[in-house]
């Protein structure tokens, strides 16, 4: 059996809930949290590989894996960017566009 893998790097997210709106919110392991707006990129012409989200039920899918956001279907955002917008954001947001 193989252990059970703990990321500690601090802009590793520790919860993930999808919420409406295409909202994310997110809480870290270092215990910052905060929301990740998805709106405008998953409604813009450019969504590319997130268009797949704009259906609600596919947004709802969203779970973490080894620290990071995911879908299925390989999808996942940036643990660390997220993490650098939420902290540099007053509001603890970080919004994809």
């Amino acid at each position: 059996m193989t252990p059970e893998i703990t990321p500690r790097a601090p802009w590793r997210v520790a919860a993930v809930e999808a919420l409406p709106g295409y909202r994310l919110r997110v809480r870290f392991v270092d215990g910052l949290d905060g929301l990740v707006d998805m709106s405008a990129l998953v409604a813009s012409a450019g969504a590319g590989v997130f268009a797949p989200l704009a259906d609600i039920a596919a947004f709802g899918q969203v779970s973490l894996r080894f620290g990071a956001v995911t879908w299925p279907g390989e999808l996942d955002i940036a643990p660390d960017a997220i993490y650098a917008a939420i902290k540099a954001s007053a509001e603890r947001i970080c919004i994809l566009s």
